[in-house]
């Protein structure tokens, strides 16, 4: 799930959860009534805990006033009688970072909203809630909860086994404590909810299969943090090896098991198993963490429609509904209406639970649908944002000119397809002289460079009024093509502690990206952070590191002149879209102290805060590769770059080059 997705209409909204059409206060046509319920699944809220913590600038509830985890258990309980809805599902991932606290403080406050309300419950830990994050490599040897300390764990302490008593469907926990099963109660029927923490050992395996038999005549929901995942193109689903291996020993077994629900992997996506007793096997991954704000509030809503034989999914955001209009960009969605977000599951409940629960029945029809009711709940009297069309550039020269521009770099001029010169040279348009030039094919040491690998083009960001860029190909390994400033550019020294400053670039990630590309770099400032005298952590990067991370995320990561250049600070994207032209902006506000990162004008969730300016080792500017361990260039870009512009200040959107020069 990538921050490029399609926006609804806009203007105001309701400022409450819930709201909308709720027509179950008066009793439907019989032809319309159904015999129905609903369950709610948490997808991934690492980053809901993560952010909205005192230690990370409280970021949520600063900038919307409400944060995400809270507004979605809120929504539940408020709505869980309109909805039918017995029963909770988190999937895992909790926190982000095991070890802080106060990330595990939000969470607790998130889920004590349902236990203050009586309404059951699964949780489970993903990689991220334990303290050894081992994927599986094909064996159980090392990173299941066998090889665990489970006194040290903290998600044993927040959410162990006694709490998990607490809930009026629980079953049991295993030995470890990791995984536990309930059995809820819906439509004169009982379900089974059997939740696995990351990486269950043989012996975890081996309960769970127990459970089962000690359970034999209840359909069963399988959720685990990781299972199926999804595919390079973002829709299909794919299969990974820890989920074969559950296959393999659980799932295919145990005929009871009809569904499974993951998350962990950044999408959505759906995949249809057969088992050994020729029955379907419905997989699901869901997790939003990549998306705007962390997922902004999404969850996901299942109808169990027993009448018409059918699971009705839904995905949408409570918190949405909530946000304050002022706030809300073409990125709040309060609804996902693409296929793997929105869809109908086909099941024959009687006939698929026949083999273990022959007495298996269909209440009588008693309410409208559920999933119509949230789906008016979520889209009645919200319109999102008015949106007002952007304005084309009238000319090369229709963007603000800022005084305060100390380099501006415009790649646009040449003809399309055709090669940049061997030390072409790009004229900085900020009249302070501080071009940028192609570097020699052979440095350094070792580069296969050809200098048809950085080509002029025609292509640019339909707001940019550069009517070009060019573009890097070739690019993986040993073999790279960039740009750098002179040696004694003043910009070199540059620390901006006094000014704060904006960076901004239109860029472009190439189709045939991959994961070879990870870590691939826009632009860095040359040096070492292991040569600033004060700095402490990880040492291997440069001063300034503006690139694209191996989960297609934008990184800019700094070392700030102030409070001292001891310590790194870093901005996080979510996943962003490959073959789509990006604006990003950053903006240091050294009267905030806080650096934001912007893409396609939405601020991104994970920003940083005490901070301010850029440190400097008085060393060149790279544009389309970078440092590392003070060797270099490497981490070559593969894709178009349009503009690069470096202002001593920070701007408002109405001064970035996406704007016009006259409004």
């Amino acid at each position: 799930m990538g921050l490029a997705l399609p926006a609804l209409s806009a203007g105001s909204l309701l400022a409450a959860c819930g709201g909308g059409s709720d027509s179950t206060d008066t009793v439907p046509p019989a032809s319309r009534q159904v015999s129905s319920f609903g369950l709610v699944v948490l997808p991934d809220t690492q980053f809901y805990s993560r952010y909205a913590t005192e230690e990370t600038g409280n970021q949520f509830d600063k900038r919307y006033g409400s944060t995400p985890y809270l507004a979605q258990t809120q929504w539940i309980v408020d709505n869980a009688a309109a909805l039918k809805i017995p029963f909770v599902i988190h999937v895992g991932d909790v926190v982000d970072q095991v070890q802080k606290p106060q990330q595990w403080q939000v969470a607790d406050r998130a889920m004590k909203v349902l236990e203050d309300k009586k309404l059951p419950y699964s949780i489970l830990a993903g990689n991220h809630d334990v303290l050894s994050d081992i994927g599986y490599e094909g064996d159980q040897s090392a990173g299941t909860d066998a090889q665990r300390v489970l006194t040290d764990e903290p998600y044993l302490q927040w959410f162990g086994t006694e709490r998990a008593k607490k809930q009026s469907t629980f079953g049991a926990r295993d030995p470890s404590g990791f995984h536990e099963y309930h059995v809820f109660a819906a439509e004169g029927q009982r379900f089974l909810v059997l939740s696995m923490s990351w990486r269950a050992s043989d012996n975890g395996i081996a309960w769970a299969n127990g459970v089962l038999k000690a359970n034999p005549t209840l359909p069963a929901i399988l959720v685990n943090h990781e299972l199926i995942r999804i595919d390079a193109d973002g829709v299909s689903p794919l299969e990974v090896g820890y989920g074969l291996m559950l296959w393999e020993q659980l799932i295919k077994r145990n005929d009871q098991i009809f569904m499974t629900v993951n998350g962990h992997f950044h999408g959505s996506a759906r995949k249809t198993k057969i088992n050994d007793f020729g029955n379907a096997v419905e997989e699901m991954v869901v997790d939003y963490q990549m998306a705007y704000q962390g997922g902004n509030g999404l969850l996901r809503f299942y109808e169990f429609d027993l009448t018409h034989n059918e699971i009705k999914a839904l995905s949408f955001s409570p918190w949405v509904r909530n946000k304050p209009s002022a706030t809300l960009n073409a990125f709040d969605q309060v609804m996902l209406r693409d296929g793997n977000n929105e869809f109908v599951i086909k099941m024959d409940f009687a006939r698929r639970f026949a083999g273990f629960a022959p007495d298996f029945k269909v209440a009588a029809p008693s309410a409208t649908s559920l999933a119509t009711v949230a789906t008016s709940m979520m889209l009645d009297g919200f319109k999102g944002i008015v949106e007002v069309p952007a304005v084309a550039p009238a000319n090369v020269e229709d963007y603000p000119h800022v005084a305060e521009t100390v380099a501006h770099w415009r790649f646009f001029g040449g003809t399309d397809g055709t090669a940049l010169a061997d030390r072409q040279v790009i004229a900085d348009a900020s009249g302070r002289a501080t071009h940028l030039t192609r570097a020699v094919l052979t440095e350094p040491a070792g580069n296969a460079a050809q200098l048809s690998d950085l080509q002029w083009s025609h292509d640019h960001h339909r707001l940019s009024s550069a009517t070009g860029s060019v573009h890097f190909s070739n690019t993986e390994g040993s073999r790279l093509s960039y740009f750098m400033t002179d040696a004694a550019a003043a910009l070199n020294s540059a620390t901006f502690d006094a000014t704060g400053y904006t960076i901004e670039a239109f860029i472009k990630l190439d189709k045939s990206w991959t994961t070879r590309n990870a870590w691939m770099n826009i632009m860095t400032r040359g040096g070492w952070n292991r040569n600033f005298p004060e700095f402490q952590g990880w040492d291997a990067s440069p001063p300034v590191q503006f690139a694209i991370s191996n989960l297609k995320e934008v990184q800019f990561e700094v070392i700030p002149q102030l409070p001292a250049p001891d310590s790194a600070r870093a901005n996080w994207s979510g996943e962003i879209l490959l073959d789509s032209w990006l604006h990003v902006a950053v903006v240091n506000d050294p009267v905030a102290k806080e650096t934001t990162l912007y893409v396609e004008g939405a601020p991104v969730l994970r920003n940083t805060i005490d901070t301010v300016g850029l440190a400097s080792q008085g060393l060149p500017w790279v544009v389309g590769a970078g440092y590392y361990q003070g060797n270099g260039p490497g981490g070559g870009f593969l894709g178009g770059m349009g503009e690069v512009r470096i202002v001593a200040k920070p701007l408002p959107p109405s001064q970035w080059l996406t704007a016009r020069a006259r409004p």
